[in-house]
């Protein structure tokens, strides 16, 4: 790879993005150490991605090597932003839109925070109904005769990601 500063190539050359992959990684790393999902998975991919996207717009120095672990002032800011509240998406939303009008034209760290938000709001994988689950298993059992099938739902891959990345910041 080729350094972001490019002064011997007059400027043109090649600008990698250094603060989402940096973020990405972050976002990787407390997911494996969480064990909380395979890694080949695209849950785990989903987690993954809300993850980096919540680090990338909350705020991060942009400026300044990325530490190696997050502070816990960053750890508590992050339980907060992905808390299951619905206004994540309305966040997400608003921050990438304020990053998109104070970035310099075809930043590619922005670019790749873009391209990250559109696979979890566009790709839909198959899970289990949360809204759909009734009472508790011994209690079913009386009521129903074969009643085991699970409910499953197309759910946008934020709706994973998500939590399974909240539930990684608790765990880090």
């Amino acid at each position: 790879m080729r350094p972001e500063d490019t002064d011997e190539a007059g400027g043109n050359g090649l600008r990698v993005p250094m603060t989402w992959l940096t973020t990405e990684y972050l976002a990787d790393e407390l997911l494996r150490t969480g064990d909380l999902m395979e890694p080949t998975t695209l849950e785990f991919r989903a987690g993954r991605d809300a993850l980096a996207l919540t680090m990338f717009l909350c705020e991060f120095p942009r400026d300044a090597p990325a530490p190696r672990a997050l502070p816990e002032g960053r750890v508590d800011e992050l339980r907060v932003l992905t808390a299951y509240e619905g206004t994540w998406r309305s966040w997400i939303c608003e921050r990438l839109a304020e990053s998109e009008r104070c970035a310099e034209p075809g930043d590619p760290d922005l670019g790749l925070a873009r391209s990250a938000w559109r696979w979890l709001e566009e790709t839909e994988l198959l899970a289990a109904d949360l809204d759909a689950i009734g009472p508790a298993p011994w209690e079913a059992a009386a009521d129903a005769v074969g009643g085991d099938q699970e409910v499953r739902v197309w759910t946008p891959a934020w709706q994973l990601g998500l939590p399974l990345g909240h539930l990684a910041v608790h765990l880090c």
